[in-house]
């Protein structure tokens, strides 16, 4: 069952409940992330796609007592239940990616939070794989700086809003695109159906269906299929893992956290 008090222990945040400040939303952001990996089958597909008639109760026991992780379908929507019990002022958003147009048609696609903290917009995302930004972006024509990747939210003359990204060394890149507009969870019905469709016709046995992302202390780590790629610093590094024994440790590695510092060079 849903229990705020064992959510903030997993976060590494026993005892009282903190204040709904911008401290405390960056704090349980990052630590979200650090703590609980992007995993795709960490819910599991077997009984069928469910995005929007979620049980959110064996979703917490799975994703976040077991520390199995999930999409944003399971870890945003968790967040967005913690948040709301702790105080703040949450909606949901929709964003779309280039995968998601992709696959899916339909902008309608990724499940992220806009959280309001003393007057100010925040954007709040605890289920990208990323890379992306490790603490809340705030809703600003400023370029932001994070662990040394900048970010940046681009208007379009549509009303949609890009928000972008990039390293040391790396142009400008887009994380994904959304409209400022409160949506709700049966938005992403029409989403649901494309996505049973999807998975029905797709192959997993070459590890290509792979998607999973694991945050630490200064970047992130990425596997997409057999793409393995590190930001550390905003510095990006990215390879083919070719080996079928070292691609399934680095699955686990990244479900676990138990990373070599190899896997973070």
């Amino acid at each position: 069952m849903f229990d705020v008090d064992a959510y903030l222990r997993r976060l590494g945040r026993p005892g009282q409940r903190p204040r709904p400040d911008l401290d405390t939303l960056r704090t349980l952001h990052k630590q979200h992330l650090m703590t609980l990996p992007y995993n795709v089958a960490g819910q599991g597909f077997a009984d069928g796609v469910h995005l929007v008639d979620v049980d959110e109760d064996e979703v917490f026991r799975t994703g976040v007592l077991e520390g199995l992780g999930g999409t944003c379908f399971q870890l945003n929507r968790l967040f967005f239940r913690l948040l709301s019990e702790l105080g703040y002022e949450v909606t949901l958003l929709a964003a779309s990616t280039a995968e998601g147009r992709e696959n899916f048609g339909t902008e309608i696609e990724h499940m992220f939070i806009r959280a309001v903290v003393e007057g100010q917009e925040w954007l709040v995302d605890v289920g990208y794989p990323g890379p992306s930004y490790l603490e809340p972006l705030r809703v600003s024509d400023q370029v932001q700086t994070q662990y040394g990747c900048q970010y940046r939210l681009v208007g379009a003359d549509d009303g949609a809003i890009a928000v972008q990204r990039r390293g040391r060394v790396t142009r400008w890149g887009t994380v994904y695109t959304f409209r400022p507009r409160a949506r709700q969870w049966h938005d992403w019905k029409e989403l649901e159906d494309r996505a049973r469709a999807h998975h029905a016709t797709a192959s997993q046995d070459d590890g290509q269906g792979i998607l999973c992302g694991r945050t630490f202390h200064n970047g992130q780590a990425v596997l997409k299929g057999r793409r393995y790629l590190v930001v550390r610093d905003g510095r990006e590094r990215v390879r083919t893992v070719v080996d079928d024994t070292e691609h399934r440790r680095l699955v686990t590695a990244l479900l676990t956290g138990d990373l070599d510092p190899g896997d973070l060079a």
